[in-house]
């Protein structure tokens, strides 16, 4: 039995957005399935003292650039938020309490806050904002608030947080394919290939 993509990623993260418009297709086309990790990178920049890319003298620009040009190869929407980058906790419980009762929904969700983000300018980082997201797919706003303030929610994500950094996820978006870790959206191509010809 083929073991699933595991794809861990920030909504925080440009290429996040871009590999969560493709992840799936390409896991479908070699006969797999995919689980989505969203994690908070924060609490991962805390340990290895990185700082988001548009922050960076001298590589900040070229980030912009990168950003700008990757999103037309990967022919998606996009424009750099006029808030960025942002803290991202409601839209990561948002996912992992609507996970917990429909895996599909959630990703769903996680691809509709994505475009709220880098597609419209919209920031997620509100609570209010990643509600009203939900609710246009049909969640109901009283039970998205609720989760956003769940203990229990809240539990879950640092969960998640602490297991992929001790799988030594370090940034967004990272995938882990058969046990062997990728981080990228440049290193869908080489997923691909592994999926394609098995490991090498």
């Amino acid at each position: 039995m083929t073991r699933p993509l595991e794809f861990y990623f920030d909504f925080s993260s440009p290429y996040g957005y871009f590999a969560a418009a493709k992840i799936d297709a390409l896991a479908t086309k070699y006969g797999r399935t995919s689980i989505w990790r969203p994690i908070l990178l924060g609490a991962v920049f805390k340990i290895t003292g990185q700082q988001p890319l548009t922050t960076i003298p001298l590589k900040g620009s070229y980030a912009v650039h990168d950003l700008k040009r990757s999103a037309r190869w990967f022919e998606l929407p996009f424009k750099l938020p006029s808030k960025f980058p942002i803290a991202t906790a409601a839209p990561c419980r948002a996912y992992y309490w609507l996970h917990d009762r429909d895996p599909d929904a959630a990703k769903v969700l996680a691809q509709a806050l994505y475009r709220a983000y880098f597609a419209e300018d919209r920031d997620i980082s509100n609570p209010e904002i990643t509600i009203n997201v939900a609710a246009k797919l049909g969640h109901g706003k009283d039970e998205v608030a609720q989760a956003l303030n769940d203990p229990a929610v809240k539990e879950r994500l640092k969960t998640e947080i602490d297991a992929a950094m001790e799988r030594g996820v370090f940034g967004s978006p990272y995938f882990v394919v058969d046990g062997e870790p990728f981080w990228g959206a440049d290193r869908l191509p080489q997923i691909e290939q592994w999926l394609a010809k098995g490991p090498w």
